[in-house]
Parts: structure tokens; sequence; C-alpha cells
């Protein structure tokens, strides 16, 4: 009751829910099916770089631009996902960015040549830039801070199936049909998940329709890291450390990025990516493990395949088969997640996951015994466990302990961190397999296998380097907090 004459006293917010519940639940498999379709994508078409090699005649260098090309355009993407979120809103910008995505996905496959596949690509890849972030950024903030950790341990293991799910499509389709179907079957999963995006995504108004966009930043920052990564890109590929390609990409994109800190640190207002975030903590520590996380597990996405390929002889379609025990670890590292998550500290659950893919990697670092076949099964089956338990304790810290109106910067920051990080450390180990192999050569076929295992303790040791960063997370639980 009142005193008379007094206003009323406003009534108090509905408590945030807790419970996964079945709108939630279809929300986040809608948006998780385009991050999907993205990255199954990518595996696809390096699965068939070699079909689209012949088809256009084009050599090892040229042909490398399909992918390349790809990778580049995701870099461009995804520093400026939260200024479109905050602009247009999130469910139109994701709507938008499978749009743009299907649009590339139809182009490349009625390309004529390499050239115009490579243009493609780069409109392709434009679309699937924004798809993780902004996804992951409208999960968030439907969520809320109480289910966030549990929905991304659910919907979470999805995206690191395709990788697992990618040679064996990719190696179908090729057995069966024409190579624009690597391209082709984006259309169906695109058009399903625009036509789930309008009935089950909550539409959700711009957070800040009249933010100026960071003309600056957005000239400093996408051509940085894409010219940076494009420099160790051509290194990987045989270039020479003095070559211009080279020098050109790791010097211009040091010198943009080192301008873009000074840009984003002395502006007053909100940067394209804004770096004080990484001051903030936990976002800081959750970070820096995203970055060295992404290095080894990217770096291994990139190794094992080709391990398994080059090294054993297996075709894509075998090979593809042979990594299903990590997908389906994963699976079951997402299921622990899911039940310990409010339980145990996000520390705990990370650093026992950086030690699972550790020991998943070590037999891997002793490939000139030839390990066989149930030894390699498991070693996958441990990594894969390891790869489900850390990405949601990571998302769960940062975006539990962000204000509604941040996440799609803070979501931004974080993909960006992650593609970048796999970017490098892709990059690095192709470098070091390159020189060991050359090095290995004159054992012949026993130094390919010796080459591969020198190259795997590289991961290891990033792994190593994660624990650093890992150890600064939070030592409680989300329940405890």
């Amino acid at each position: 009751m009142t005193a008379a004459g007094s206003p009323p006293e406003a009534p108090e917010p509905p408590p945030a829910p807790t419970e996964i519940d079945g709108r939630l639940l279809r929300t986040a498999f809608v948006l998780v099916l385009g991050t999907f379709m993205a990255t199954l994508d990518a595996t696809i078409v390096n699965v068939g770089i070699d079909t689209l090699a012949q088809e256009f005649e084009a050599s090892v260098t040229e042909i490398q631009w399909v992918t390349t090309a790809y990778l580049l355009a995701l870099l461009l993407a995804v520093p400026s996902s939260g200024w479109i979120v905050d602009r247009f809103g999130g469910r139109r910008t994701w709507i938008s960015a499978v749009v743009l995505f299907l649009a590339g996905s139809l182009l490349c496959a009625l390309a004529w040549s390499v050239e115009s596949l490579v243009v493609f690509r780069v409109i392709q890849g434009l679309g699937g830039g924004l798809l993780p972030p902004v996804g992951q950024a409208l999960v968030a903030r439907e969520a809320g801070p109480k289910r966030i950790g549990r929905i991304i341990s659910i919907v979470g293991v999805i995206p690191l199936l395709s990788p697992v799910i990618g040679p064996i499509v990719g190696g179908t389709i090729l057995g069966v049909a024409g190579w624009p179907w690597l391209f082709y079957v984006n259309l169906p999963i695109g058009i399903v998940a625009v036509l789930l995006a309008l009935r089950f995504v909550a539409p959700h108004p711009p957070a800040a329709q009249g933010a100026p966009f960071d003309v600056l930043g957005a000239a400093l920052l996408p051509p940085g890291v894409a010219a940076l990564v494009f420099g160790l890109t051509e290194v990987g590929n045989g270039r020479s450390l003095g070559s211009l390609p080279v020098l050109l990409g790791l010097v211009g994109g040091v010198a943009l990025l080192t301008g873009y800190v000074v840009h984003a640190l002395r502006m007053r207002g909100v940067p394209l990516i804004d770096l004080r975030l990484f001051t903030r903590p936990p976002f800081g520590a959750a970070a820096s493990a995203l970055v060295i996380l992404g290095a080894s597990v990217y770096g291994a996405v990139f190794l094992l395949p080709l391990y398994f390929q080059v090294g054993r002889g297996l075709t894509p379609f075998a090979a593809g088969l042979l990594l299903v025990p990590q997908g389906l670890g994963a699976a079951v590292g997402s299921v622990v997640v899911n039940r310990t998550i409010d339980k145990v500290a996000p520390r705990t659950l990370v650093l026992t996951g950086i030690g699972l893919i550790a020991a998943g990697t070590v037999l891997f670092t002793q490939l000139g015994s030839v390990p066989s076949d149930p030894l390699i099964i498991a070693s996958l089956l441990v990594r894969g466990i390891g790869l489900g338990m850390i990405g949601a304790p990571v998302m769960n810290i940062v975006y539990s302990s962000m204000p509604h109106a941040q996440l799609p910067r803070a979501s931004g920051a974080l993909n960006l961190l992650n593609v970048l990080g796999g970017s490098i450390g892709t990059a690095v180990l192709a470098v070091v397999l390159q020189t060991r192999l050359e090095a290995r050569a004159p054992l012949g076929e026993p130094g390919v296998a010796l080459a591969f295992a020198d190259t795997f303790w590289w991961t290891l040791a990033f792994c190593l380097v994660a624990v650093i960063g890992a150890t600064r997370l939070p030592r409680r639980s989300s329940a405890t907090e």
C-alpha cells in the first residue's frame, strides 16, 4: 500500500527464465542452421578443390584462390557485424546474410572460369562471415544470462560436425553429380533456414539506428586482417618470406592493424571492434583462450584430413569416415557441459577440454610408428570430447556478463578472434608442414609421416599456450555467481 498522494510503485520486471523451453530451442536451432550451412560449405569445397582444378584447367596456385578468397571475404565481414545488427536489427541482418550466401552459392555453381568463381566466392564469404556472430548474438539475447550456457552446449556441437560431415557429403556429391552441386547443395538448406527464421526468430529492433559507422576503422581493421592472413597463406603455399606478395601482406597487415589500434583507443564514439572490451574481465581471458584454441583446433582440422589422404592414401570419403569419431566425441562433450555448466567452474571445464584435446593429439606426434586405426579412432574420440567442452563455457562467460546492447559487438569481436586464430594457426602449420616435408624428403615415403608428426607437435604446443589464457577464467560456476 502507498501513502496518499504518492505515485504508485513501478511493478517489478518478471524474473529472467531459467529453463530451456521449446521456443528457445527452435530459435537456437534455426540460427545455428545458418552457421552449419556456411561451415559445411567451406569443408565441401575444400574436398572438391582437385576436381575444380581439373574442370577449369587451373594450376594449384590459381585454384587455391577459391579457398583464399572465401576466407578473406569472411574476415572482411565479421568485424562489421556488430554495427550492422545495431543499425538494421538482428533478424533482418541474419536473413539478409543467408540470402547473400545463397546468391553467392548460385553464382558459384554457374561460374564459367576460375576468375568468376573466385569473385562469386567473395560474395558467398561476405554472407557466410555474418552468420556466426549475428546468430550467436541473437541466441544470447533470446536466452538471457541464466540459459545461454546450456543452450550453446546443446546447439554448439552442430558446427563442430561440419568438418566431419563435409568430406563425406563432398565425396558423395562428386561421386554421383557434377561439381556445381558442391554449391547447389546450399540452396535448399538456406531456403528452409529463411522460412523458419521468419516463423520462429523474434524480430529485434535496431539498438542504435542512428549510430555512425566507423569508416576509418573499416578502412584499417578488415583489410589489415585480410592482408596479414593473405601473407601467411602465401607462405603456406610455398612462397618465400622475402617474396613481394608475402612482404606486402605481412608488413601491410601489421601496419594497418597498428593504425587501427591507435584509432580505436583514441576514438570518442564506438569503434568497429571496441578494444576496451578486452580489458574487462572475463572478456579478455576468454578472448585469449579462443585465439590460441582456434589455432589448435582449426590447424588440426587442416592437418588430419591431409594426413589421411597424403600420408595414408585414403580417399576424401574414407578420410571423412575416419573423422566421424571426433564428431561423436564432440556430441558427448556437449552433453557433459550441458549437465555441468551451471555447477562446475568455467575454468575447470575449459582446462579439462584442453587437456583432452592435448591427450588426443599426442598419438599424431608419433606417426613414424604408423599407429593402428583403433588407436586413431580412440584418439579422435578423446579430441572430440575436449572440443565439445570448450566453446559453450567460454561463450557463456562472455554473453552472460554483457548487457544486451553490447552483445552484437562482443559476438563480432569473439568471432573475429576465433577466425583469426584459426586462419593464422592453419597458415603457420602449413608453413611448418611444407618445411618438414622438404627436410624429410630424403627418407622417402616414411618421411611424409614423420613430417606430419613434426607438425602435430605444434598443435600440441598451441594447446599448452591456451592453458595460460584458460587459467585466468572465473573459478566459480555461473550458478554460484
